[in-house]
């Protein structure tokens, strides 16, 4: 994304701006949420000025937003083609994501549910869920237009075997899935949070994006702010985020994460202060140098596991090769 070309004076601002947030994450160059980010701040100034660059800075953010919900679409076209052609690539990708579920998600049903938490905007892993028949439980209730309810943290499914009394069982196949980030299915409509069927990798979003991305779509929290993390539903899913990892005997995998979240990383910091958690890094590099910084400011080497390079990054070799099968 580049900042709007209407008003040079401030279009120089934001990119400053979203410079020294790349720079703050040890990005490098600046990504589209740090352009979005400093353009937000900008938008708030001039609001509070009554600006006249205010209207027209507001549309540009929403087309923006718009074309960036189109891209990650385009993305998941391209993932569904490539697994319903059936080909050799397509069918050795949704083993692969298959078998990396499976892998987290079976277990006895005396064992807590599998969390799944993920930064990314997209639907892969409700892609993968459908695929391998799994039932994300998220905080969203209903059927036609689910809502997003701050009572729902610990619904679950259970059931009573036939002709056996007791406790209720766990049902199997179930997982939690918190979406940190927002998802590109997620609107503000009637002053609530609302999931829109929107299919996966659905060639457009109009009818469901509408005029008003900027005013609606939910798929940006400021990661250089935490005030942005403070707001509904955002406060949710950072706390169901810090009460899973915060306990004892807890473990945290994260692979592709590039600890470039503050936020995310003082609650993962704050995770192995408990003696008794893990935390297994799964990575392809280590760009910026963020995992190497992130590792030198918490000192926990005990609690650590390092998996990082192009072959243990590799999700063919990770299940092949490294993980438990489910049937373990």
């Amino acid at each position: 994304m580049e900042p709007p070309e209407f008003s040079a004076t401030h279009a120089e601002k934001v990119s400053k701006r979203a410079e020294a947030l790349a720079a703050k994450a040890r990005r490098g160059g600046p990504n589209m949420e740090d352009y979005i980010s400093a353009a937000l701040q900008l938008l708030g100034g001039l609001d509070v000025l009554e600006d006249a660059n205010g209207p027209a800075w507001r549309e540009e953010i929403g087309k923006a937003l718009g074309s960036f919900a189109l891209s990650v679409l385009a993305t998941e076209r391209g993932i569904g083609e490539a697994v319903d052609s059936g080909d050799e690539n397509g069918n050795a990708a949704a083993s692969g994501l298959v078998s990396f579920l499976l892998s987290f998600a079976s277990r006895a049903a005396s064992r807590d549910r599998l969390n799944l938490f993920t930064t990314n905007y997209d639907r892969l892993i409700e892609f993968g869920c459908d695929l391998v028949g799994l039932r994300p439980v998220d905080r969203f209730v209903g059927g036609l237009a689910p809502r997003f309810r701050a009572s729902r943290l610990d619904v679950d499914l259970h059931y009573n075997p036939p002709g056996i009394r007791g406790e209720p069982r766990y049902l199997e196949g179930v997982v939690r899935l918190t979406k940190l980030h927002g998802s590109i299915d997620w609107r503000y409509e009637n002053r609530e949070l609302r999931r829109v069927a929107l299919p996966f990798g659905a060639p457009s979003a109009e009818a469901a994006l509408g005029s008003d991305a900027y005013e609606s779509l939910i798929i940006y929290p400021n990661p250089a702010k935490d005030v942005e993390t403070l707001e509904y539903p955002y406060a949710e899913l950072f706390r169901d985020f810090s009460a899973s990892l915060c306990r004892p005997n807890s473990a945290l995998v994260t692979y592709g994460y590039g600890f470039g979240d503050d936020h995310i990383n003082r609650i993962v910091a704050d995770m192995l202060t408990i003696p008794s958690t893990h935390l297994v890094i799964v990575a392809y590099d280590d760009i910026g140098d963020r995992i190497d910084t992130f590792l030198g400011s918490v000192g926990r080497e005990p609690q650590i596991s390092l998996l990082v390079g192009p072959h243990l990054g590799s999700l063919s070799n990770l299940v092949d090769h490294y993980l438990p099968k489910p049937a373990n």
